[in-house]
């Protein structure tokens, strides 16, 4: 027979996932199921029950044993014959009151719905002793108001789904939202359909200090960047910083170890949204998808990664006393490659390495090493200084060719963490025009100077040899109204040789 029977028989067991109500009427089937496979003789049933009331029985909740009476095994047996489903019939009904909570009046459940809207951390603790006090304050003089005990308000508030909302840390607009996002709607598990469609990346808090070349223990961050469909990790690398800089350092190395992905997902970090990050995804054509703010779980392929660098990686470095970055980063290597990649991963049962070989895959190919490193900077606009041809970058002055001068606006592409690599680019079409270098005074000490470049026609200054086109135009046109001049002559002045006026321009007609 399928499910518990005597303890004579104790190899057979219910499974524990089933329902208590199920295992109990699974057992009831289990005694009396051999009555109705064997039906006793006219006469013998009273026999064949009290045979069965003496045997022990073990209970499916307790563990125990435990013997039922004849009528009891007598109503078991007439409620099984009658039935059709005799495991269903054999089965516990339930309460007429189940989930109606009738100890609890309709005043007290408005009161624990409108406490929990208000005070959604509250513990259920907390709500009782407050739930007592209204209902106290609520009631009329010299009558007992009717208090639920407080496992009757525990299984109400677990019913309704009110359970303790933890406040946020930080109780900012985004904080909020996204709390208030994670309970209106509902969190959903997904994965791409492609190889390179969506990268995962992401820095890691380490849990063991690392000793650098200056002699202190410092705790690395560790950079991830993962592939959101097979899993492999495209560049795994510690650095002791979470920058922009180092970012950028360990992506460009996954890019040219995996080529580039359609998009790529991050937090909402400092590093991430710096202007040199999102300007490089911009230029290699990677959309840049970041999570909500205070919502880890929507990036939780890393945070599960995070769990096995820690019980697999950092486990095997427990006995190195002194642990450098550059151990640390070389064991780091070996384990990704060698273990990680080749482990058989739960959910695809397949290794990471193999999900990633197999495709199908959007991935392009990566420009080479220098284009990388052109693509992930900034570009900021300043005024020339035209006294020197100078302009400021970064509290430093840097000099712009001669043969720029005539621009007022310089538009630069740099990155915060390499000011020897500046370059001149056009505002319109974005290109390269020419690299800038810093002020050296030192060299321009020295007196010599450079003869300026040429930057358009020869503009060198000329004497004027006569009048200005638009002063004659005006002289012709005042003596062709016939008027004398508008002024008194100086008196004394030698006027015996006047300048005749021009003569005034003919009418064609």
């Amino acid at each position: 027979m399928p499910g518990l029977t005597s303890n004579h028989d104790p190899g057979r067991r219910v499974a524990p996932a089933r329902l208590r109500r199920d295992a109990h009427a699974r057992l009831r089937f289990s005694i009396i199921g051999a009555l109705f496979a064997a039906p006793p003789a006219k006469g013998e049933l009273h026999g064949a029950l009290r045979a069965l009331a003496a045997k022990p029985w073990r209970d499916p909740a307790t563990g125990q044993d435990v013997r039922f009476g004849v009528s009891t095994l007598q109503r078991w047996y007439y409620a099984a014959r009658r039935s059709i489903d005799p495991v269903a019939a054999l089965t516990d009904r339930l309460r007429v009151h189940a989930g109606c909570f009738p100890s609890l009046s309709a005043q007290a459940q408005a009161a624990l719905i409108l406490q929990y809207r208000q005070h959604p951390g509250w513990t259920i603790q907390l709500h009782y002793d407050n739930l007592r006090v209204a209902m106290a304050q609520s009631a009329s003089p010299g009558a007992v108001p009717p208090l639920p005990s407080y496992p009757t308000v525990r299984r109400f508030l677990r019913s309704r789904g009110m359970v303790r909302q933890r406040a946020p840390r930080r109780a900012t607009d985004g904080a909020v939202a996204a709390r208030d996002r994670l309970e209106q709607l509902e969190v959903r598990s997904f994965e791409m359909d492609h190889v390179g469609a969506l990268w995962h990346l992401d820095f890691h808090h380490g849990s063991r200090r690392v000793l650098t070349e200056r002699g202190q223990w410092v705790k690395p961050m560790l950079m991830c960047v993962m592939d959101d469909r097979s899993r492999l990790v495209c560049h795994l690398q510690w650095y002791l910083d979470e920058s922009a800089h180092s970012l950028v350092h360990a992506l460009s190395q996954a890019l040219m170890k995996r080529g580039l992905p359609r998009s790529l997902m991050t937090d909402n970090g400092a590093a991430m949204l710096a202007a040199e990050t999102t300007a490089g995804l911009a230029t290699l054509g990677i959309l840049h998808q970041t999570t909500l703010p205070y919502s880890p779980y929507q990036n939780a392929k890393q945070e599960a990664f995070w769990a096995r660098v820690e019980s697999r990686l950092m486990a095997m470095l427990e006995g190195e006393v002194q642990l450098s970055l550059e151990l640390l980063n070389q064991a780091t290597q070996a384990w990704v490659e060698q273990e990680y990649h080749r482990a058989v991963h739960s959910e695809f049962d397949a290794t990471p390495l193999a999900r990633f070989l197999a495709g199908p895959s959007v991935s392009r190919p990566c420009p080479h090493s220098q284009a990388l490193r052109e693509a992930f900077r900034l570009q900021v606009r300043r005024r020339l200084r035209r006294s020197d041809g100078t302009v400021s970058l970064e509290g430093r002055r840097y000099e712009i060719p001669s043969r720029y001068r005539q621009l007022q606006d310089c538009h630069l592409r740099y990155a915060r963490w390499d000011l020897a690599h500046v370059d001149l680019v056009d505002a319109r079409s974005g290109a390269l025009l020419c690299a800038v270098h810093p002020l050296d005074k030192s060299a321009n000490a020295d007196g010599q100077r450079r003869r300026l470049d040429a930057v358009g026609p020869d503009l060198s200054p000329i004497v004027p040899t006569a009048m200005a086109p638009l002063m004659r135009q005006l002289l012709a046109e005042h003596a062709a109204t016939g008027l004398p001049p508008a002024y008194l002559p100086t008196p004394g002045a030698d006027i015996s040789s006047p300048t005749p006026p021009p003569t005034p321009p003919k009418d064609p007609s």
